[in-house]
């Protein structure tokens, strides 16, 4: 059994709440939290999981993940569309919570509390 580690989960849609989940970074789990096949963009200590079809399928874009994605110093040269999944992860290469950096700048772009 995997570990399950806090991930920030960011919808596309602006009138549902970013949340924090604790999630098993399985490619099951991630592929029902994604809505399909996915991707991951890694910078530094954290990855983001992303709809890997966004640019074929009709996904909305996710502005806030976009934005927090080029507040965190990575520009995305592709579409961010449907349900964003932050994760952390560590040196030895294994999933581990997303940073409380990513969660405090998140929670203050978008005024939402986050417990870091």
């Amino acid at each position: 059994m995997r570990q399950k580690n806090t991930a920030l989960i960011i919808p596309a849609c602006l009138n549902v709440r970013i949340s924090l989940e604790g999630i098993e970074a399985s490619p099951a789990g991630l592929h029902i939290l994604v809505g399909g096949t996915f991707d991951a963009l890694s910078f530094g200590d954290w990855h983001v999981f992303l709809n890997d079809e966004a640019d074929v399928i009709p996904l909305p874009a996710n502005m806030r993940a976009e934005i927090l994605l080029r507040e965190m110093g990575l520009v995305c040269n592709r579409a961010v569309a449907g349900t964003a999944v932050f994760i952390g992860h560590g040196r030895d290469g294994q999933d581990t919570d997303v940073p409380a950096r990513l969660l405090t700048l998140a929670g203050d772009l978008f005024e939402t509390p986050l417990g870091a």
